[in-house]
C-alpha cells in the first residue's frame, strides 16, 4: 500500500479529488498517510479532518529561519513514512534537501501544458492570466515529478482543456481543475501505486 503525504496551501480541491478517487477505486493500492499545509487557515485541513486523515500545519511563520522550516517540513514528511509526496496546490518551494531525499518520489500538479506558462513566476491565477493574455486556444494541466528546478521535472501526464470566448482567469481556472487536474492527478498516483511507470534518464515510461 503506497503511503501518500499530500502537501497543500489552500482550498484542497485536488486533495478532495484524491480522497474521492481512493474511495471509489480510481486509485488502487494507495492511502493518504498525512496532509501537511503551510497555511493554518487552509480549508484543505478541514477536508482532511472530515475524511479522518491525520493533518498538520507546518508554517514558515512559526520558525526563525527558512532552514528551520525546511527541517520541520522534512521531519513531518518522514514521520508519516510516506512513499510518495504529492504537491496538490502547494505554494511552498520544496527545498533541495527534500527533493534529494525523495528523488523521483515527489509529484506536482501544474495548471498548464508544460513548458507553457510555467516556472518561477507562474502559479495560481497567474498561469491562467498568462494563457489568456497570450491568446492561446488550448491550455490544460500537467502532472510531473519534481526536481531541483521549477516545473522542470519529468512529465507523467498531461490533459488539454479548451479556452473559450469570454473566459476570465477564474472561469478558466475552474475548467482546468474540473476537466484536467482532478482527472490526471489521481490517475498519476494510481499509475505510480501500481508500478506502471518508471523514470529513466529524466523521462517517464509507462508500462502496459
Amino acid at each position: 500500500m503506497l503511503k501518500l503525504a499530500v502537501l497543500v496551501s489552500g482550498g484542497g480541491t485536488n486533495l478532495q479529488a484524491i480522497i474521492d478517487s481512493i474511495a471509489d477505486g480510481r486509485i488502487a493500492g494507495a492511502r493518504i498517510a498525512t496532509v501537511i499545509s503551510n497555511n493554518k487557515k487552509a480549508y484543505a485541513l478541514e477536508r482532511a479532518a472530515k475524511a479522518g486523515i491525520p493533518a498538520k500545519c507546518v508554517s514558515p511563520k512559526d520558525y526563525e529561519s527558512r532552514e528551520a522550516f525546511n527541517d520541520a517540513l522534512l521531519e513531518a514528511i518522514e514521520e508519516s513514512q510516506a512513499d510518495l509526496v504529492v504537491l496538490a496546490g502547494c505554494l511552498v518551494v520544496i527545498p533541495e534537501k527534500i527533493v534529494e531525499r525523495y528523488e523521483n518520489r515527489i509529484i506536482n500538479i501544474h495548471p498548464s501544458l508544460i513548458p507553457s506558462f510555467c516556472g518561477k513566476d507562474f502559479y495560481g491565477l497567474k498561469v491562467h492570466e498568462g494563457a489568456l493574455a497570450r491568446g492561446v486556444k488550448v491550455t490544460g494541466a500537467t502532472v510531473h515529478f519534481v526536481d531541483k528546478g521549477t516545473d522542470t521535472g519529468p512529465i507523467i501526464l498531461q490533459k488539454a482543456v479548451e479556452v473559450q470566448d469570454g473566459d476570465t482567469p477564474e472561469i478558466l481556472q475552474r475548467r482546468v481543475m474540473e476537466e484536467a487536474e482532478w482527472v490526471i492527478l489521481p490517475r498519476a498516483i494510481d499509475l505510480i501505486a501500481n508500478g506502471k511507470i518508471t523514470v529513466t534518464d529524466g523521462k517517464v515510461t509507462k508500462k502496459s
